[in-house]
């Protein structure tokens, strides 16, 4: 099964690294502002404050790059499977309106709920939850990160929950939350072991992800449409963990953790002799290299966000609360 790669935007890691390794923070103490190293002191990744200028701000460049369809207009502000989807949303929509996007209507957010973890090194990182204009009912759930100090706030997760499903944090006395480390064995899966272990479950199955929508649901509509008269449909799934793409995960009261992750996909569809590939929508085809004759093999980059409970707390399984999946590539043959 032959492969594309999808755009990709350049990790930020190489040019934080300096950064990363020199920047301090300012921590305000009875006796004065004092400087304390940043990659070794436990401090909040934020004040709540500056969480709500950074969520103005991104919301501010994400309305401007819908209006004008333009990518360039809030690439400052996503990173990671936001900003792989997101910049291929909106050069679809360039190829198809290059006037710009004449629906767009501002997104707002209201009922904004902010989770500061406090934790040491870089990246540092929290979540805003809002009730948003678009998107019905659910709560947008936001992770917002940088590098270091002289970093801008990127959203690098966006996903979409129900109401209900958003988990009471585990919190300090003043507030702070409690960021889970990535290879905590505390939980029923590690979160660093999250994206391959979904990724094996979609081929695969198994009990290490709860029934539901993206998890039973979809292995079964995947099974029932994987052969048609004149067109076969293949997958392929595959972690996706480096750099601004790596699981961050939240203490919930509970003991357990709510864990964001990003997973990578592959969709072919080849069509027989003397059939056809299903023509796409217009955004698939502004994505799309090549020439569609006999098959069209689609990429996806999708955020995930989970509840992984405690390990032998009797809680069951990982369950899946959210997803959101977005095409970044395409190629005809």
């Amino acid at each position: 099964m032959s492969r594309v790669r999808g755009p990709r935007r350049p990790s930020r890691l190489e040019r934080s690294a300096l950064v990363a390794a020199s920047a301090t923070a300012l921590s305000l103490t009875a006796s004065g502002c004092v400087v304390v190293h940043g990659e070794r002191e436990i401090l909040p990744a934020t004040t709540p404050a500056e969480a709500a200028k950074a969520l103005q701000q991104f919301t501010a460049a994400y309305n401007k790059a819908d209006k004008a369809y333009d990518s360039s207009l809030d690439a400052d502000y996503v990173t990671g499977a936001l900003g792989d989807i997101d910049a291929a949303r909106l050069k679809a929509g360039h190829a198809n309106s290059p006037a710009g996007n004449s629906a767009h209507t501002p997104l707002t957010f209201t009922d904004v709920r902010y989770t500061i973890p406090k934790k040491a090194g870089w990246p540092r990182w929290f979540v805003a939850d809002a009730k948003a204009d678009k998107g019905g009912t659910a709560r947008w759930m936001l992770v917002f990160l940088r590098d270091g100090l002289s970093e801008p706030w990127q959203v690098s997760y966006l996903t979409l929950v129900a109401p209900g499903a958003v988990p009471q944090f585990k919190k300090d006395k003043d507030g702070w939350a409690e960021a889970v480390p990535v290879d905590s064995a505390e939980l029923a899966v590690s979160p660093a072991d999250l994206s391959q272990g979904y990724a094996t479950y979609l081929k695969d199955g198994g009990t290490a992800f709860a029934d539901g929508t993206y998890t039973s649901a979809l292995r079964a509509n995947r099974a029932k449409g994987a052969s048609k008269p004149g067109l076969a449909t293949q997958y392929i799934d595959e972690p996706l963990t480096r750099d601004d793409y790596a699981p961050l995960a939240l203490r919930t009261a509970d003991g357990g953790a709510l864990v964001f992750f990003t997973t990578h996909h592959y969709m072919k569809q080849t069509a027989a002799a003397g059939a056809s590939v299903p023509t796409p929508n217009k955004s698939v085809q502004a994505l799309t290299k090549g020439e569609i004759k006999q098959s069209l093999t689609m990429e996806f980059v999708s955020n995930e966000v989970v509840l992984d409970p405690k390990r032998g707390s009797g809680a069951g399984p990982v369950s899946m609360v959210g997803k959101v999946q977005g095409l970044t590539a395409a190629q005809g043959e």
